[in-house]
């Protein structure tokens, strides 16, 4: 506390905590938006595209023309750069919902689950870990991710119309978010939700998990907030690849279930079954090399800028 600085009640303490929480995992919520968004709609827009954009013979140019095409859509020959390039920030108002509410959710409410998990189970998580409170420590944290991960399907709808805002905008245009789960049935934009919530467990549970590992085993920190911005992004780069690596075999088969058509009945466990008969179980790994170089990035630069946001602001409020 800085000197002449009125001691804070408990519960204006509680309350900048909470705050700090909310204003750091915002902070990463939106500079991801702006720093990421583009390269999403870039990627969304390519792989919903049905035709062929590569041929042989070819030129460079005729190919980088044709992407040009795809990406930039109704933007395409426009001579205003600034124009061409807020042409890939379509449907932000559903971006800004889905990754502000999912950053603040996740990042902001992961400790407030973990201080409940530590205050009424603690004692049993140390004799589960033989007495070794940081072993401890680090199950509270994983478990905390995990059950934050499966409550996150609350905000899949919008993700779903994010998705659909970047590829087709006009089925959205001049539709509000009232309007739109009005009309369309709820069921639709939750779809593949048990999937995507066993999906979320064991990722949250990797990611939150391995982090406090590297702060807690490699850098010795007590205090997990007093982590420098290096340290924040060395245990994030090493949970973010744990999570994508763990969740991967869910998310091959919540992709699958979510990309068939609208009147298929098979059911995800049947999805699961053909893919190991006809496939092998290495399918269930499709993909993890691409994801971890192109999402990696994405969410170790989120989780970074959330946990050190998180302590800078726990710092300010406090006066430190």
């Amino acid at each position: 506390m800085t000197p002449g600085r009125k001691s804070e009640t408990p519960f204006e303490t509680a309350a900048s905590l909470r705050l700090a929480r909310v204003a750091g995992s915002a902070t990463a919520g939106v500079v991801e938006l702006f720093g990421f968004h583009p390269v999403d709609t870039v990627a969304k827009r390519l792989m919903n595209h049905p035709g062929t954009i590569r041929a042989p013979g070819l030129s460079v140019a005729a190919t980088f023309d044709g992407y040009s095409r795809v990406v930039l859509r109704d933007a395409y020959g426009d001579p205003s750069i600034l124009r061409r390039y807020l042409s890939l920030f379509p449907g932000l108002t559903f971006a800004a919902g889905y990754k502000i509410l999912q950053r603040v959710y996740k990042f902001g409410g992961q400790p407030f689950v973990r201080e409940a998990i530590a205050s009424r189970y603690g004692d049993s998580a140390n004799r589960m870990c033989g007495g070794d409170q940081q072993k401890a420590k680090m199950l509270t944290h994983a478990v905390a991710g995990a059950m934050v991960g499966v409550g996150e399907i609350v905000l899949l709808p919008l993700d779903v119309l994010k998705i659909k805002s970047q590829n087709n905008p006009a089925a959205l245009r001049g539709r509000g978010l009232f309007e739109i789960l009005r009309t369309e049935r709820i069921s639709g934009l939750y779809r593949g939700a048990g999937w995507t919530a066993a999906r979320n467990a064991p990722g949250s549970f990797a990611l939150f998990g391995a982090n406090a590992f590297v702060k807690g085993r490699v850098y010795g920190l007590d205090n997990f907030n007093d982590a420098t911005l290096g340290q924040n992004f060395v245990a994030s780069l090493v949970g973010g690849v744990a999570s994508i690596t763990v969740a991967s075999p869910f998310d091959v088969i919540k992709t699958r279930i979510q990309t068939r058509d609208f009147g298929s009945g098979e059911t995800g466990f049947a999805t699961l079954r053909n893919l190991l008969r006809n496939e092998g179980a290495g399918a269930l790994f499709k993909g993890l090399a691409p994801k971890i170089l192109i999402v990696g990035p994405k969410l170790v630069f989120s989780f970074t800028i959330a946990q050190h946001m998180i302590g800078v602001f726990e710092r300010r409020f406090a006066g430190q």
